[in-house]
């Protein structure tokens, strides 16, 4: 029998990850709060934080900026955590 997560991002009972994705108080905090789907959907959105702001994961301050993206998308709180303005899902942006 798998784990369970009462997930923040899809609003149900899900499958938990194995371990937390990120490291500290964050990570378990998500670890605790976020299915593996729910953490999937993450991925996608960093994709897009990533490419829309040109941030490299090497460089501390992009990491600090990407965690307050991720304390913005999975819990609601502070200034960042949505869509960058003018994103379409399933690439239905401009061509």
């Amino acid at each position: 029998m798998s784990n369970t997560v009462q997930c923040v991002v899809l609003k149900i009972e899900a499958e938990a990850m194995d371990s937390p994705p990120h490291p500290g108080d964050l990570g378990q905090r998500i670890f605790e709060n976020v299915s593996q789907e729910g953490w999937k959907q993450w991925l996608e959105r960093l994709t897009t934080i990533i490419n829309e702001n040109g941030l490299n994961t090497a460089d501390t301050k992009n990491i600090e900026l990407i965690e307050k993206h991720m304390v913005g998308f999975f819990f609601g709180e502070g200034d960042h955590g949505q869509a960058p303005a003018g994103f379409q899902a399933g690439g239905g942006g401009k061509k």
